[in-house]
């Protein structure tokens, strides 16, 4: 197997991740509030809510990283054709 088959499922891998990481992430934060007014009593709802946000806090560097992974596949797999072009052309 070539090169190339090969970037090219690992792109096709790492966009899956990407989504799949980006649809966690947003089912996660689904019930997050932004700005939340509570008073003393609903501390069960506070309570949730720190839950959420530190699900979210917890889950972002592999977001970040997943997206990165899928970025520096997509600039590679660009890179080689660039540069097959560039070969062909200067033949």
């Amino acid at each position: 197997m070539g090169l190339l088959p090969v970037m090219w499922v690992l792109w096709g891998v790492s966009l899956v991740l990407t989504a799949g990481v980006s649809i966690y992430a947003a089912r996660l934060g689904r019930n997050e509030e932004s700005q939340i007014f509570l008073a003393d009593s609903s501390s069960q709802v506070k309570s949730e809510q720190e839950e959420i946000a530190t699900r979210i806090s917890r889950i972002q560097p592999l977001k970040h990283a997943v997206l990165a992974a899928a970025g520096l596949m997509t600039l590679l797999i660009l890179a080689y054709y660039v540069l097959d072009v560039v070969r062909q052309f200067s033949k």
